[in-house]
C-alpha cells in the first residue's frame, strides 16, 4: 500500500478542479474556491521534523512531503488540485547559481549570504552555463534521485525538480544586500540596469534548460515570485523592473501570466492588469483586497485576501478576517480565498481546518456576506 494514494481523492480532486476553472473564467460556481499554501516548513513543524533537515535530506523531505499531502487532503480539505512533489532546496538557488555562501541554520529555511556591493563586483559577475554548472547539475541530480526514492516506494504521483531563480529585481537582492540594489536604482542607474541584464540573461538560460530537459518545445505560461517590487515606486518600477519581466512574460506566458509578490503592491496593481497584462496573481498577505478587486477585478485572477496574522489572534477575529475576504473578492468570480503569500507554522492547524470549513460554508454563490 502506498504511503498516499491519490487516487483516494479523485472526486474531490475533479470538484476543484471545475470549481477553479469556472472561476477563473470571471463566473461563479457553487462557492468560493479556496487554496491553501501549505508546504515544507509549515508541515515540518506540524509533524516535528528539523526545517534544516527538510532542504538538506531527500529522506526527510519525502516523509515530510508524504504526510503534508496526507493531512491537506484528509484534514484541510481545501480545493487543491496538485499533489506532486518537486525537489526543494530552499529560497537560495540564486546563491547556488552566483557562488555565494549558503548559511544552514537549525530549523529554519537556509539563506544567502550576498556577495556583491561595488561596481566592480557587477562588472566581474558571469553568466553561467546551466549545463556545466555544478549547482544545476546538482540539482537534477538530486531530482532524479527522488524521482527513484519514490518509485521504489510505489508511489503513483509525479515527481520532480529543476533549478530556477527570480527575475531581476528580487534575484539581485538576493546576490546584494538589497539596500544597495534601492540606492543604486538613484544613484547608479546604468549599473543596475547592467547587473538586471545579466540576471535576465541568467534566467533565461535556466528556463531554456529546464524546457529542453524536460522536453517543453513551446512554454506559453510562466509564473513569477518579484518580492521585492513592493519597496519601490511605481516610477522605479516602470523604469527598472517593467522592462525584464514584461520581456519574461513575453517570451514564456503567452498565454497564462502568474505573479506572486509577499509585500504591499497596491501601488502596482493597475499596472499588473493593464500593462503587464497578468492572468493571475497572488497578491500576499500584506496587500489590500479591496484595493486589488478594484484594479484587477475582472482581469486578474485574484488569489489571496487573508494574512497569516489573522489567525494568531482569537478564532472571532479570524472569521471576521474570512467575512471580509469572502465579501469583496468573490462577487462576480475569478477569486481565490487564500492566505497571501506562504502559510507559517505559527497558524495554528485547527484554525485552518476550521477556516476552510467556515469558508465552504458562507462562501456559496449568490453572496449573502454582510
Amino acid at each position: 500500500m502506498s504511503p498516499f494514494d491519490p487516487s483516494k481523492y479523485t472526486r474531490q480532486i475533479e470538484e476543484s478542479r471545475r470549481r477553479l476553472e469556472i472561476t477563473v473564467c470571471f463566473q461563479e460556481p457553487d462557492r468560493v474556491p479556496i487554496r491553501i499554501s501549505t508546504s515544507g516548513s509549515y508541515y515540518c513543524r506540524l509533524f516535528g521534523y528539523n526545517i534544516r533537515d527538510y532542504y538538506t535530506d531527500l529522506d526527510c523531505a519525502l516523509q515530510v512531503d508524504l504526510k503534508g499531502r496526507e493531512w491537506a487532503f484528509e484534514q484541510l480539505q481545501d480545493d487543491r488540485t496538485g499533489y506532486g512533489i518537486s525537489l526543494q532546496l530552499g529560497p537560495v538557488y540564486e546563491g547556488l547559481l552566483f557562488d555565494c555562501e549558503i548559511v544552514y541554520p537549525d530549523d529554519t529555511s537556509p539563506w544567502i549570504v550576498p556577495r556583491l556591493e561595488t561596481e566592480a563586483d557587477v562588472d566581474r559577475l558571469e553568466v553561467p552555463d546551466p549545463a556545466s554548472h555544478p549547482q544545476v547539475q546538482r540539482a537534477y541530480r538530486l531530482a532524479e534521485q527522488l524521482q527513484e526514492k519514490a518509485a521504489r516506494m510505489g508511489l503513483d504521483i509525479p515527481v520532480g525538480g529543476g533549478f530556477g531563480i527570480h527575475p531581476p529585481l528580487s534575484c539581485a537582492c538576493a546576490i546584494m544586500p538589497p539596500e544597495k540594489v534601492y540606492e543604486y536604482m538613484y544613484t547608479n542607474p546604468p549599473l543596475v540596469h547592467k547587473l538586471f541584464r545579466k540576471l535576465f540573461e541568467a534566467f533565461c538560460r535556466l528556463q531554456d534548460y529546464e524546457d529542453a530537459y524536460f522536453g517543453v518545445k513551446k512554454r506559453t505560461s510562466l509564473g513569477l515570485a518579484d518580492d521585492n517590487s513592493a519597496f519601490i515606486s511605481p516610477q522605479m518600477y516602470k523604469e527598472f523592473v517593467y522592462p525584464y519581466n514584461k520581456a519574461l512574460y513575453d517570451r514564456y506566458g503567452s498565454e497564462r501570466r502568474h505573479l506572486h509578490a509577499d509585500g504591499p503592491n497596491d501601488h502596482h496593481f493597475r499596472m499588473y492588469a493593464n500593462e503587464m497584462k497578468l492572468t493571475e496573481m497572488d497578491i500576499g498577505g500584506f496587500s489590500d483586497l479591496a484595493n486589488a478587486k478594484r484594479e484587477m477585478g475582472g482581469k486578474v485572477v485574484i488569489s489571496g485576501g487573508l494574512n497569516n496574522r489573522d489567525f494568531y489572534g482569537t478564532w472571532e477575529q479570524a472569521k471576521q478576517a474570512i467575512e471580509r475576504a469572502i465579501r469583496i473578492g468573490a462577487p462576480g468570480g475569478g477569486f481565490i480565498l487564500a492566505i497571501g503569500g506562504e502559510t507559517y507554522y505559527g497558524v495554528p492547524p485547527d484554525y485552518l481546518i476550521r477556516a476552510v470549513n467556515y469558508a465552504k460554508e458562507i462562501g456559496r454563490y449568490p453572496i449573502s456576506v454582510k
